[in-house]
């Protein structure tokens, strides 16, 4: 994903403690660490001076898409982005949400990243379809319902607790934590793009945020409740991202399937 072009300095260091009683990820519930991450807030330049009037033309390329690179074991060091005026929906509780990267991953500004998580959370097929919820961005410094971290693998296990798999995302507490390689890298097998993989992994550790719990696949050839395991199977089903596909509710049958997680980080 490419990097946006203004970064600011640095503009506030806090500690955050990270709690929360419950973990619904892709495995089983476990116990919340006991604490948390220091953290950064940062900005983006509002403005850009425009070049010297005597400077020749410049011709861009199209832009790039930059390659995702991570260690396996990040710095737990947070660069949290700034809130938004926008909120998606136009009915039900209001829930904030603040988003943070690890310093330590490459290839994913901060800024885009932050607007790609509001469209999907904003997205008229996701939660806020039904009525029943609306969704902020805010400040490192706002009141916050949930913090959502994009978090290399040995973070990932740090913030979602019990066993460590370095594989799968989760939501632990209020922490809705996405493991980078999956963003990077989604699932072998998925049989959507990238971006379809990534519209799911957000979505579904959200809808547990909101309270939703894991279902089943409906039916062979059927599209898969978001709130099903994709990125450990789709057991007959086909891709799908979103809990309003076609503008109304769409879910499955309560459970889980026991899925092996696989080894490693990629």
């Amino acid at each position: 994903m490419p990097e946006t072009a203004g970064r600011a300095a640095a503009v506030a260091v806090l500690a955050l403690a990270v709690a929360g009683a419950l973990t619904a990820c892709e495995q089983q519930p476990v116990a919340a660490p006991a604490a948390g991450p220091v953290v950064m807030a940062i900005g983006e330049a509002t403005s850009v001076p425009p070049p010297p009037a005597e400077a020749a033309p410049v011709t861009q390329a199209a832009p790039v898409e930059v390659a995702i690179t991570f260690p396996r074991t990040g710095s737990g060091q947070w660069m949290f982005t700034p809130g938004s005026d926008e909120v998606a929906g136009k009915s039900g509780k209001l829930m904030r949400y603040r988003i943070a990267l690890e310093t330590d991953i490459d290839g994913v500004g901060p800024a885009t990243f932050a607007k790609a998580i509001r469209g999907i959370l904003g997205d008229p097929r996701g939660w806020t379809g039904g009525g029943e919820w609306r969704l902020q961005q805010v400040g490192p410094g706002d009141d916050a319902d949930f913090t959502i971290y994009l978090a290399t693998p040995a973070s990932r296990d740090k913030l979602c607790g019990g066993t460590a798999d370095g594989y799968t995302s989760c939501r632990n507490g209020s922490n809705v934590v996405l493991n980078v390689a999956r963003w990077a890298n989604a699932v072998p097998g998925y049989g959507a793009p990238l971006d379809v993989y990534r519209q799911y992994m957000v979505t579904h550790e959200t809808g547990h945020r909101l309270g939703h719990g894991h279902e089943l696949c409906p039916g062979a050839g059927r599209p898969a409740p978001v709130m099903e395991q994709q990125t450990l199977g789709l057991h007959g089903c086909v891709p799908n991202p979103w809990p309003f596909p076609n503008g109304k509710s769409y879910a499955g049958p309560s459970g889980e399937y026991d899925d092996p997680i696989p080894a490693g980080d990629s």
